[in-house]
Parts: C-alpha cells; structure tokens; sequence
C-alpha cells in the first residue's frame, strides 16, 4: 500500500520499500500526500492509473449517498453578554464564536444535544441499527456526544451498553470493540463515537450513516471520511449510505479536487508553515479529557481554555436534504423529474416497465437496476409518502398513475380470499408475509430471513414453514405469486 504514512523518506515502511528493491512495486492509495518533505510521487514516480470516488459509485462498486444539511443558529455567531462566565465559574473572554470555535474553544452543550437529538431521530425514522459514525471535534466532543446519545437510547443501551460507544485513540474499552464494529456479522456497537482515530484504515463495509460535526479544511482527511460510508455490502442491504453534516463540510463536494488528481505539491516559501494549511490534524495524546478552564492535550497550543456553556439556547435554522449523481453533482431538479430522466430505454412507456417487473423472478433485482441508474427512492419516498413499495412510486411519479399504498395492496389481496387455495399452515404462513409486507415493504418478503422472526419463527422452523408448500421452490413460486397478486390491479 503506497500510504501517506510511508510517503516520507525516514520512514520504516520505506525501509522495507528500498530493501526489496529488486522486486515489481505496485504502491496504491486512496489518499496520497506530496509536500516539499514527504512525497508518494517521489518514489513511486506519477500514477499510471487514477479511479475517482465518483467512477466507482458509477460503476457501481461504490455506495451512492444522500445529504442531510443543517444550519444552526449559533454557528453564525454567538457573542456572551458582559461578564458571563461558564458552568465552571471561569470568565469567557467577551468576542464572537462561530462553529469553527465551538467544540474547540467553546462548548454549547444544548448544540451538542441538538445534533444527537437529530441522528437519534434520523435512526428511529430509518433503522435504529444501522451503524453509524459520529466524526466529532476531539477527544472530550467524542465523549460528550457519545453521553448525549446515551441518554437519547435508553433501552437500546439497557439491552446492550455497547449501543453507544466512543472509540477514540484514549479509549480502550471502545477501541477493543473497533473489530466488532466494522464485523459485519456483529449488531454492536451500532453508533460510534470518534474523532481521529476511524478517519482512516477502518472498512466498516456496514456503515449506514456519518455524522459530521466537525471542523473539516483538508480535502485528503475529508475524502478519507466519506470513504467510510462507501462500502458496499448487498447481503446486509447496504446499497447506499446517508452524510449528516452540521458543519457545512459538505461544501468540499463542490471543491473541483474532490475527485481530481492527486493532491497538488506543497512548496513552502520562508515564511509559510511548513506543513500545508490544509494538513489533517494529529490526533489527540492520551490524557485527561478536557473541561471549562482546563489546559487540553493534544493538538491546542498550550494553554488554550476550552468554555463549557449550559444555559445557551441553541434552535435549527434549517434542513436541507441534497442528493448528488454518480458524476458528484448536486441534483437541483425536484426528485420527480430527475427520476423520469433516469428511467431505462426500455421503460420509456408504463408497457415497458410492467413487462420487466412481471418478468423479474425477484422484484429486488428491477429495484437494485433502477438505483444503479441513478433513481432515489427515498427522495421519491420523501416527495410522495413512506407508505407506497418501489412500484407505486414509480408508477406514479413517471407513469402519473393513482398509487396504492402497501397496506391498501395487501388489504385487497385478503378481499379476494386468494390463500383459499392453500392448506392452513401455508396459509398462515402467506398471511403473515402480507402483514410483513404492509409494514415493511417489498423487498423484506423476498428475503427468506423473514422466516426466522415474529411471528414467522413462532409457527416453526424455517424448514418446517418451507415444507408446508411443498420444499423450497414451491415456497418461492408461491412468493412470486403473491407479488403478481399484489399488483394485479394493474398488470
């Protein structure tokens, strides 16, 4: 791997580098580093090959994202009266904060509770276990988070107090379930605390959702972020994956370098750093986390005050849900329109497209084709209601047909007394897959791990409720009778 970390010409791994000098190099990396002191270039010479973020996604190796945006108030500026003093007795020096002190120089407390008021609503609306990374300012931000989210899930972290963890760089406890948490076998942890120390080398190939609440300048420590969340893991339905952004760090995507060449030589003349003022920070030294009046480790100058205010009111201005396309361009049209636009050739007519769901052997796989062409669903969810399958919406945002939602589907199938035709068990079984249906969509029903949860797992083993029908492709076939059932209306 041509890491950053072996770009310098002491370092260890260059050692190893020069030793086997003899033998074919490849040096590959998501993330290369060119300064006048440390260069990957330097050794391994210009890339012959470059694959961007936005070619992956296209391609569909990468998971496509969503934009949450949020702008709170404060983050403008928030000035302290004459004379106000923080939580712990000490004097805040009187100028203007914004977002780039908060966390920082300065805690809101009620701003740190907002946002994890915002995630906990985002996974409760969506699903409380997905796994989530919360990028946070530090050390003791990480902390403060991870305390404000315990609070917000008080019977997840009853059942499991590993729900909720901060995995930081000081932690052990949280950096000894790091494994567990990118395992995608392992439920928990669910939501992950951090601040350095998962920016990089972490392939949490089930991670749903990113939180950023935090100061982000370097397009490198920002590319390596966002790649957390770019995994693909189908069998665990992660198809794609959400950014909540509450620092206006997603302005980057914008940035012409985002998925450009290499980052550019930094060249520093006398008087400049001698580090590029967009170099991702060190991570924070073991130590005490830090309070109101206390002198913080790690990257603040010394003797820098951080001020613990609890008595501040911190309000939304507002939120904006952005989604980009597989070129990385924010997508202005209303999500209707864009969705017409991205409809197969051969699904320009409603003909079409009942003729490719009719013949789909599972409907999941026209769903995956029309998200790999670009279709957000749950922009369309969002525009029409959470309540109608992937057909109904597209039948009405592209075709302008009337939609049924699932429940009202699945109610017309028991009108019509169609289990007549099967014996009690199979019947109870297909009834069951219905409600399942009417509460949790489509794509649920044509898994066969539904069988093994409530009330499914009540009537029998999985074995047991397959032989009911017959054995396996007998179920199978009933399934897909039952979603040409569903539909019948139409087709």
């Amino acid at each position: 791997e041509c890491h950053r970390g072996s770009a310098a010409e002491d370092a260890a791994w260059r050692e190893i580098l020069t030793y086997f000098s003899a033998a074919s190099q490849i040096g590959m990396t998501a993330t290369p580093k060119e300064t006048k002191a440390v260069s990957n270039t330097e050794y391994f010479g210009e890339p012959v090959y470059l694959y961007s973020l936005r070619q992956g996604i296209a391609d569909g190796f990468l998971a496509p994202y969503k934009v949450i945006r949020y702008d709170i108030d404060r983050d403008i500026g928030y000035r302290p009266e004459k004379d106000k003093v923080d939580k712990n007795g000490v004097l805040i020096e009187d100028r203007i904060y914004n977002v780039k002190d908060y966390d920082r120089t300065m805690v809101l407390e009620k701003r740190t509770e907002l946002v994890a008021r915002k995630v906990a609503g985002f996974l409760a609306a969506t699903d409380p276990m997905s796994k989530t990374i919360v990028f946070c300012q530090d050390i003791d931000h990480a902390e403060r988070m991870r305390q404000a989210l315990v609070n917000l899930h008080p019977e997840a972290v009853r059942a499991d107090s590993r729900y909720v963890m901060r995995i930081t760089g000081d932690e052990n406890l949280g950096k000894a379930e790091l494994d567990n948490f990118i395992d995608p076998e392992s439920t928990h942890p669910v939501i992950a605390c951090t601040s350095k120390l998962m920016t990089t080398g972490v392939d949490a190939q089930t991670c749903k959702l990113i939180v950023l609440d935090q100061n982000i300048n370097s397009m490198t420590e920002f590319k390596q972020i966002i790649g957390r969340g770019t995994r693909i893991k189908e069998e665990f339905g992660k198809m794609y994956f959400t950014i909540m952004d509450f620092r206006g760090v997603t302005d980057l995507f914008a940035d012409p370098d985002f998925d450009g060449d290499p980052v550019s030589v930094y060249m520093p003349g006398p008087d400049d750093p001698p580090v590029p003022p967009d170099d991702e920070e060190p991570e924070e030294t073991d130590g005490p986390i830090g309070g109101g009046g206390t002198i913080l480790p790690g990257p603040e100058p010394p003797g820098t005050v951080k001020y613990v205010i609890d008595d501040v009111e911190v309000m939304l201005l507002a939120e904006r849900v952005q989604y980009y396309d597989a070129e990385g361009r924010l997508i202005t049209e209303s999500p209707k329109e864009y969705t017409r636009k991205r409809m197969p050739d051969d699904c320009a007519t409603i003909n079409g497209f009942l003729n490719r769901w009719t013949s789909a052997k599972k409907k999941k796989a026209v769903i995956e084709e029309l998200k790999e062409q670009g279709v957000f669903f749950e922009a369309l969810e969002e525009a029409v209601g959470k309540d109608y399958d992937p057909f109904d919406l597209i039948c009405h945002v592209v075709y302008e047909m009337p939609p049924l939602t699932r429940r009202e589907r699945a109610e017309n199938v028991k009108k019509r007394n169609y289990f007549t035709q099967y014996g009690e068990q199979a019947k109870a079984v297909l009834e069951a897959i219905l409600d399942k249906y009417a509460d949790q969509g489509l794509e649920a029903i044509e898994a066969m791990e539904i069988l093994r949860v409530q009330p499914l797992s009540q009537m029998g083993t999985p074995v047991e409720l397959v032989k009911a029908f017959g054995g396996k492709p007998a179920y199978e076939q009933a399934i897909h009778e039952l979603e040409t059932e569903l539909y019948s209306e139409v087709i």
